[in-house]
């Protein structure tokens, strides 16, 4: 934190490197300096902290992809990290540094937004608590002072009964996704829990809280299903570009949303 006051906001902390590599190769960051946070051995490390799992920040993603506690607590997680890039990326890249980054496409902001998961910052001034709307401003952009740091990050571990699915489209697996949807559903007596969230479908992914009300008031059967995956298009008003118009992300929205919630019913116990 003190390298990164003396540069008064104009350096960039170096994590896995997998995005902030090639911004800095196509001239589309120029830092006077970089700060290494590698040789941080406190900041990796996976522990469970009174119902939560918490990760160092530079916690590799191949290390989550493996992880027994992750794969039992957080199985949403572990899917998700399946859809982030090729092996080398995961070998390097790290789950602060995906959230840091703030691409709305990635994987890492879905999961945390529909888990209610909150990252630790740390700066000149103390430490605080942000939760996923707290973090993410908009595309490529977050709520971190300069002289800040993502040092961990929270999420509360899924109940032993939930079912979950990560769905995602890509033009190959690895690409940059078009859309895609985190899930994670439970049932707790005759009430039902839904958890719903997007990647790709705007500047910040997106909490389909309309489509879980209607799965927590109808139930799981498939009109509610088809419904709330009806709902979730709905909610998202994404861009235009290159990859895809607007009107084929929300129809990706609604299709994937409804896979995502078929699967994550069928794994329900």
């Amino acid at each position: 934190m003190a390298l990164l006051a003396r540069y008064g906001g104009d350096a960039k902390p170096l994590a896995g490197g997998q995005s902030l590599m090639p911004l800095l190769n196509f001239r589309l960051a120029r830092p006077a300096a970089l700060v290494d946070l590698n040789r941080i051995a406190p900041l990796a490390g996976i522990r469970e902290v009174n119902g939560h799992v918490a990760f160092g920040a530079m916690t590799r993603q191949r290390s989550v992809e493996f992880s027994p506690v992750v794969a039992r607590a957080l199985p949403l997680l572990a899917e998700a990290t399946r859809w982030v890039g090729h092996l080398p990326i995961r070998s390097r890249g790290t789950i602060g540094g995906s959230l840091a980054h703030a691409d709305p496409s990635a994987e890492y902001p879905a999961v945390l937004t529909a888990l209610d998961g909150t990252v630790v910052v740390r700066g000149p001034k103390g430490e605080r608590v942000l939760t996923a709307g707290q973090l993410f401003e908009t595309y490529l952009t977050t709520t971190l002072a300069p002289d800040e740091l993502l040092t961990e990050v929270r999420l509360p571990a899924m109940p032993a009964a939930a079912g979950w699915a990560f769905e995602e489209f890509a033009r190959r697996h690895g690409d940059f996704a078009i859309v895609g949807i985190a899930a994670a559903v439970w049932r707790d007596r005759d009430r039902v829990t839904a958890r719903l969230a997007t990647a790709g479908t705007g500047p910040v992914p997106v909490r389909l809280r309309g489509a879980e009300e209607i799965l927590e008031r109808e139930g799981v059967g498939e009109q509610a299903v088809m419904a709330a995956a009806a709902r979730a298009a709905a909610l998202v008003t994404p861009d235009s570009d290159l990859h895809a118009s607007a009107d084929y992300r929300k129809n990706l929205t609604r299709v994937l949303t409804e896979r995502a919630l078929r699967r994550a019913i069928g794994r329900m116990t």
